[in-house]
């Protein structure tokens, strides 16, 4: 009879073990009140008046379903994100709340669809980084007694409608071409006064109009097919002295006569 006893005693220790993982905390539970928290390794869960339920306390990425949402501005889009979290307190997680991975997942939807519906298209194109910290920043604050650490938010995929996605690329398009002109103006003006400068160190210079026109027929004279107009620079006639200019026209003169 003792050893049955004993049997029986050493077959309820062992059935009265229970292991909790390194990344993982116990909630003990006596006579259905929390007692404490259950630390890695092997702990003794007596049956019926004890019990234990583990929390995985690892950061978890959940994906936030695609949800329909309109903007400030009244655009209709579908966004969806994914969430990370981790337990921080498995107490609070097992009591404050049931089934605490839903309730993340649901407030996260909510928010989400509120945040997108404060802010306009624009914004929530160009600052996806700033709204993505604002949701989490509101999430973190809600799952705070439920002992859920809320780490980051990324705003995953925003799509548009068809015909808005045109009318962005009309924009896109517009806003390219305005550019091109912008930077062809810029270029025309930069010539013009690269131009000016030149004309204004010539003009200063006696002989110099003359040695870029040699310099000019130079280049094009490899090829002989080129007909070549040679202007005479005002210099050359001033060799001629204003007598000989003036004998000159008077002997055309005569012979047009």
């Amino acid at each position: 009879m003792i050893y049955v006893i004993i049997i029986l005693l050493i077959g309820l220790l062992l059935s009265s073990i229970r292991q909790v993982d390194e990344y993982e905390r116990g909630i003990l539970f006596q006579f259905g009140k929390f007692k404490k928290i259950l630390n890695p390794g092997w702990n003794l869960v007596l049956p019926i008046i004890q019990s234990y339920r583990k929390v995985d306390i690892r950061t978890k990425a959940v994906d936030v379903p695609e949800q329909d949402a309109i903007t400030k501005d009244n655009v209709s889009i579908r966004i969806n994100a994914v969430l990370y979290y981790k337990v921080f307190d498995a107490a609070k997680a097992i009591i404050a709340v049931e089934r605490y991975q839903y309730a993340v997942s649901q407030l996260a939807q909510t928010t989400m669809r509120n945040a997108v519906g404060a802010v306009s298209l624009d914004e929530l194109l160009t600052e996806r980084d700033k709204i993505s910290t604002e949701i989490c920043k509101i999430i973190d604050e809600a799952t705070d007694p439920w002992g859920i650490k809320v780490e980051n938010v990324e705003l995953k995929d925003i799509k548009l409608p068809e015909e808005m996605q045109r009318v962005i690329a009309r924009v896109a398009e517009a806003e390219r071409e305005k550019q091109a002109v912008i930077t062809k103006a810029a270029g025309e003006k930069e010539a013009a006064d690269n131009l000016a400068e030149a004309a204004r160190i010539m003009s200063s210079s006696p002989g110099a109009l003359h040695l870029r026109t040699l310099s000019t027929i130079n280049d094009v004279s490899s090829d002989q097919s080129n007909t070549i107009i040679f202007a005479v620079p005002i210099e050359v006639l001033n060799a001629f002295g204003k007598e000989n200019i003036q004998n000159i026209a008077t002997k055309i003169n005569e012979k047009n006569k």
